[in-house]
């Protein structure tokens, strides 16, 4: 069936997107086309070259070169592509036979946080990489993907494990992950992830001094408090910190909750979480131990947008819908055959 194609494909796309977002954002190409939706009003950096070449050659130490700028708009193109992917599958959910399958809510809710999530890319790059702006890019990418997961989820028919899943749990674990992912967007967007550059310890204390009011003050410019002051060093360990801790509480729930799903018919889901969660943890210590090299932290990105698929496949199955389908699959098939 070509809607499910086109959602699974999706899906895969929004994750590659995340990926190569990542590496925009981290290799700091994220302002190497100064304007939004081209560069330099252009259509491409080819149509471009003379503007990117002066503002090189104005400022050899800017943001500005044709390498970055090149990363800045295939992302920009692939983004363009999933957000009419999206448009797609709404316009396929609102057909008659696929909307007596399952309804059209889900699809058109996506659309609406593409589009939001378009402005928050329009944003990141005419207000000069905020903070708060950029981190809400990366909370609006996740839950693009969290949501066409679970569309791939209800239409490939997840089925329901042969004895009910802990679902209250499996929510909670989906809530502070999504809080530990704002978390460690808030940590790379303000740069703040060697503010603790030592391991286990942070600067070889338990409590390091930090300075939470700034650290977590929202609207400001990039390094600067609210005040316009420099961003201190106890603000950003105190948001490295924070990562930190919130790391340990995430991946102790997580995997419990993954030793639990094995014992309720799920072996295989609870095994890919167990899984996922110690490779996420493994990078995060990592990009602290070799000074965040830009491939592992590319991969720690990678590592969190797994996870979140993962716990939305988790939640599906958990979910009285899954139980329904793994009833009704059957039935749905031979319909469309």
């Amino acid at each position: 069936m070509f809607y499910r194609k086109l959602v699974l494909a999706t899906t895969v796309l929004t994750f590659l997107l995340i990926v190569l977002g990542a590496y925009v954002r981290l290799s700091d190409a994220g302002l190497g086309c100064p304007d939004w939706p081209g560069c330099y009003g252009k259509a491409s950096v080819i149509h471009a070259a003379d503007d990117i070449a002066r503002a090189e050659a104005a400022n050899p130490d800017g943001p500005v070169t044709v390498a970055k700028a090149w990363k800045e708009m295939l992302h920009r193109y692939l983004a363009g592509s999933v957000g009419l992917c999206i448009l797609a599958i709404a316009w396929l959910a609102w057909r008659a036979p696929q909307r007596a399958r399952h309804g059209p809510l889900l699809a058109t809710a996506l659309v609406g946080v593409v589009v939001l999530q378009g402005l928050f890319g329009k944003w990141t790059v005419t207000m000069l990489l905020k903070p708060a702006i950029v981190t809400g890019h990366l909370i609006g990418g996740m839950t693009t993907l969290a949501l066409l997961v679970w569309l791939c989820a209800r239409e490939l028919y997840v089925p329901s494990p042969p004895r009910q899943l802990p679902l209250a749990a499996c929510r909670l674990g989906l809530v502070l992950l999504a809080l530990q992912i704002a978390l460690g967007g808030w940590v790379s967007t303000n740069y703040a992830a060697l503010a603790c550059p030592d391991l286990p310890l942070c600067r070889g204390e338990v409590w390091p001094a930090m300075d939470w009011h700034n650290a977590f003050h929202v609207v400001r410019e990039l390094g600067r408090t609210a005040a316009g002051d420099m961003l201190s060093t106890e603000a950003l360990t105190a948001i490295h910190w924070a990562h930190r801790l919130g790391a340990l509480i995430v991946a102790a729930y997580l995997l419990a909750l993954g030793v639990r799903l094995a014992g309720t018919g799920t072996r295989a889901l609870g095994a890919w979480l167990i899984a996922a969660v110690l490779l996420q943890f493994s990078l995060g210590l990592a990009n602290v131990a070799f000074s965040l090299p830009l491939l592992l932290a590319v991969l720690h990105n990678a590592g969190a947008a797994l996870l979140v698929s993962l716990m939305v496949v988790v939640n599906f199955a958990a979910g009285p819908k899954a139980r329904t389908q793994s009833t009704s699959g059957v039935r749905h098939e031979s319909l469309a055959a």
